[in-house]
């Protein structure tokens, strides 16, 4: 029997054997502002999304997995380069916004992704495969579009975080002609990426990054699912009174129907683009990932259009309802079916979880500060406790600036504006409604510490004084 339980042990310590050709092709679905409970898999009760759930399902679905910020384009690039963003010189959204006497200076960032970081896409086409962009860019305007940063094709990525012309036709956007049959934005991007699986070199392997511009605002729901909506929603009954956040408010409950709309046209169009993956016989060796930018915004000076609850806070602040974000990965033959992972992931380590699937080498020198799921999404341990986040900005959700950083279960928060920190145990708190920092002092001077050396390793720069601020 004791022989029997080695080789049992053994054979499971083995690598699982992939199904993926030497070069999988990718489809990574990048989702703006869909929070961690947007989703069925993640309980949401209002929106529907039977698609990405059925991905779920036969994927892994990651619950500890956070976006890099908690805004859009600091995670867009990190993302495309497994960096930290306050590495790459990009910390808030492009270009940000001017605050009206701020008691603390704001530091300066970039406006655009340096052409000197090398690219998840770069990576890739040197690596023979064909790179193809649709949607939302936001990492810098002329001279910094995806086809200057490694992406063959690109189908609306300009360095607008909204679509220009709304999400009905005409969608004004510079790098999406118009065409007569438009409608809706959501369908039009799913148009092109299948369009794309018809006209593609098929010598070649492909990554298709889709980055869908919805849930962003506006909200302008979509017109085939609204009257549902609708009526689902008059039967919840009164809504909640807000959340108050600081100087914000939360929102306490999913039911907005023009949101759920949109969130149902999202699910749909995955879905088709997945049968269509399906009817070219390329499903079983795609890799799909699939994940967001930042939280749900349900967080704002009023309350947004979205509820992440029990996650605190929303998009913009650096409680978990701005940063903790859904994640689904299946990658044929390798991942686990069905698996759900409590393994802390991050935006960062997709660059090099892709190289290993693709059985290319990891290059850790640019994906310094991501770590490759590959492990985790075979449910096995994964090397690391530590993960931060940086936003020296004030934003339109009611944060000031701060940082955060979680070690194991504890996390704490560093309010620059009010100069207080805070400390929570994410194992028993999830919600973030129990501080500890005065139970616990030596534990958040332990988390503060950390943080500030990650900041140091990372170039972080930190907000000053305003000489020019008037209380």
């Amino acid at each position: 029997m004791k022989r029997l339980l080695t080789l049992v042990a053994l054979i499971a310590s083995l690598p699982v054997q992939s199904t993926l050709a030497a070069k999988p092709n990718f489809l990574f679905i990048l989702i703006d502002d869909l929070g961690w409970a947007d989703l069925g898999c993640y309980g949401s009760e209002f929106y529907e999304t039977p698609r990405i759930d059925a991905l779920a399902a036969s994927g892994v679905r990651f619950t500890n997995a956070y976006a890099a910020s908690p805004v859009c384009s600091p995670t867009r690039a990190a993302i495309m380069t497994g960096r930290y963003p306050s590495r790459v010189d990009i910390t808030d959204w492009i270009p940000g916004a001017v605050q009206k006497n701020p008691k603390l200076a704001a530091p300066e960032d970039r406006d655009n992704l340096a052409h000197s970081e090398t690219t998840l896409a770069e990576a890739f086409k040197g690596a023979g495969y064909q790179t193809f962009y649709a949607g939302k860019w936001h990492l810098g305007d002329e001279g910094h579009f995806p086809e200057d940063q490694g992406f063959d094709i690109n189908k609306g990525g300009h360095h607008k975080g909204s679509p220009p012309g709304g999400y009905y036709a005409p969608f004004k956007n510079p790098r999406l002609d118009d065409k007569p049959d438009d409608h809706y934005l959501t369908d039009r991007l799913a148009n092109e990426c299948i369009d794309f699986l018809d006209y593609r070199d098929a010598d070649k392997p492909f990554l298709l990054y889709l980055s869908f511009y919805t849930v962003h605002t506006p909200i302008q729901g979509a017109d085939d699912y609204d009257d549902y909506f609708k009526e689902k929603a008059k039967s919840l009954g009164k809504a909640p009174e807000p959340i108050a956040e600081h100087e914000g408010l939360t929102r306490a409950q999913q039911n907005d129907p023009k949101y759920a709309a949109m969130a149902k046209s999202m699910d749909t169009n995955i879905g088709r683009i997945l049968d269509a993956l399906h009817a070219k016989g390329l499903d079983d060796n795609t890799v799909v990932i699939f994940t967001s930018d930042n939280g749900g915004l349900s967080t704002k000076f009023t309350p947004g259009p979205t509820s992440v609850l029990p996650l605190r806070g929303g998009k913009g602040w650096c409680y978990e309802g701005g940063i903790r974000v859904p994640l689904i990965i299946k990658a044929p033959g390798v991942s686990q079916a069905g698996l759900v992972s409590d393994t802390p992931a991050i935006s960062m380590d997709y660059f090099p979880t892709m190289l290993e699937l693709a059985g290319l080498k990891a290059r850790p020198r640019l994906h310094r500060d991501g770590v490759s799921l590959v492990n985790a999404i075979q449910n096995k341990p994964t090397d690391r406790d530590t993960l931060y986040w940086h936003y020296p900005h004030y934003h339109g959700s009611a944060w000031k600036p701060g940082a955060a950083i979680r070690v194991g279960d504890w996390k704490a928060i560093q309010f620059y504006h009010y100069d207080k920190a805070e400390l929570y145990n994410l194992k028993d708190d999830l919600g973030e409604q129990n501080d500890l920092a005065n139970e616990h002092p030596e534990k958040l001077k332990e988390l503060l510490g950390k943080l500030a050396q990650i900041q140091k390793k990372t170039a972080a720069k930190l907000p000053v004084a305003n000489p020019d601020y008037i209380p």
